[in-house]
């Protein structure tokens, strides 16, 4: 198989999971070494799920406010770029709920755009450097488009030319995987939301309505509720054929 690198991308409740576990399948089934990668995966190797930053000075305040966790926090951390990086869900449940907070202020997806753009293309080249010398399939849920829209449009309201630049930088980086992408359309998006909705906790639906409507591009087009997160997933669509014509 000439690619090492499969993209699932999707709106939510559009079955990248499925798709991603029915691709991972059907590559052990012909002999082919491969690994899925789950959206939510502490170990994922191109994206940084529940990791924090911290830059040199903010990295000294921490370790001088928990003191009492120097060792496992410096254990935890990763030099780099003028700063820290710091994989706070690894480190148990001993720590208090304000490092947890304070963790949290400094996600690689609560940072500036900017920043996050920055980090994220890194990680990106990174594994794809450290892929091409392996003869495994990587197979990615959601974060190559789905990410970088959602911090970058629903957080930031950030314009369409920026996310373009954004996931072009990261195909850029890929591009010696021949990576195949497998983008799955909705025809009926308010009715694949709401079956969404049906299905899961109400904690879910209740976070990802917050979350899509109050900040970025929901707040800039003063949307609102669910039939609110419904227009914004219909734009996000219209944004996603774009992105892989």
């Amino acid at each position: 198989m000439d690619t090492k690198l499969i993209l699932i991308e999707g709106l939510p409740g559009s079955g990248k999971s499925t798709t991603a576990r029915l691709v991972h399948d059907i590559l052990n089934q012909n002999g082919i070494e491969a690994q899925v990668y789950f959206e939510g995966n502490l170990d994922h190797p191109a994206d940084y799920e529940s990791v924090a930053f911290f830059t040199n000075d903010e990295w000294q305040f921490l370790l001088e406010e928990f003191s009492a966790f120097r060792d496992q926090l410096s254990e935890k951390s990763i030099s780099q770029d003028n700063g820290f990086l710091l994989p706070y869900k690894k480190l148990g449940p001993d720590m208090p709920d304000i490092f947890y907070e304070k963790a949290f202020k400094n996600d690689i997806y609560e940072l500036q755009l900017e920043k996050n753009i920055q980090l994220i293309t890194q990680k990106w080249a990174t594994f794809a450097r450290q892929a091409e010398n392996s003869n495994k399939v990587h197979i990615f849920e959601c974060c190559f488009i789905q990410n970088p829209v959602t911090v970058g449009m629903i957080k930031y309201g950030a314009p369409q030319t920026k996310l373009l630049d954004y996931i072009l930088a990261l195909e850029n980086s890929i591009k010696n995987l021949n990576p195949m992408l497998i983008y799955i359309n909705q025809d009926n998006i308010e009715y694949s939301f709401k079956r969404a909705i049906k299905d899961r906790p109400k904690s879910w639906s209740e976070g990802f309505i917050h979350y899509y409507t109050r900040q970025g591009y929901g707040k800039q087009n003063h949307l609102s509720g669910e039939e609110g997160t419904i227009k914004i997933l219909k734009s996000i669509t219209l944004l996603g054929k774009e992105m892989i014509k």
